[in-house]
């Protein structure tokens, strides 16, 4: 058996010492060719927004300022997601981003998709600028 070979089908070099004692042994085996599916458990996450304004005894507006997604502890794909899970878990949220740059900040580097087009897309009201719409404003004083 060439070592180089044998060095390149395997990941680290722990699997090729466990492939060499079981040759040695004269163990048959197969090398990442069964697959067992499996599901990764759900875990309860707790999502914290920028700012909620309370409109009337029963209507809760939130927003959520946003100059990307993703930060050191998030990927952008993740911070996405939650998202999308709030508003199929919860249908009825009243939830609207405040972007920095709408139409220029893509989703994650090198994506053509920008933060404006994937709000669209999945049904989220949104603002430019970083500025709060006047028609929003004028809904967010209806507090009382």
């Amino acid at each position: 058996i060439n070592p180089i070979l044998l060095r390149a089908k395997y990941r680290s070099k722990l699997e090729e010492k466990v492939a060499k004692q079981l040759e040695t042994e004269g163990i048959d085996f197969t090398y990442e060719t069964v697959k067992i599916p499996y599901t990764v458990p759900a875990r309860e996450a707790k999502y914290v927004t920028d700012f909620a304004i309370k409109i009337g005894d029963n209507k809760l507006i939130l927003l959520e300022a946003k100059g990307r997604f993703g930060h050191k502890h998030r990927s952008d794909a993740d911070e996405r997601q939650k998202y999308i899970l709030l508003k199929q878990q919860y249908p009825d949220l009243d939830l609207r981003f405040v972007f920095q740059s709408a139409h220029k900040t893509k989703i994650y580097p090198g994506s053509k998709t920008t933060v404006a087009q994937w709000a669209e897309t999945h049904g989220f009201p949104y603002s430019d600028k970083g500025t709060i719409p006047q028609s929003w404003l004028t809904e967010l004083k209806q507090t009382k």
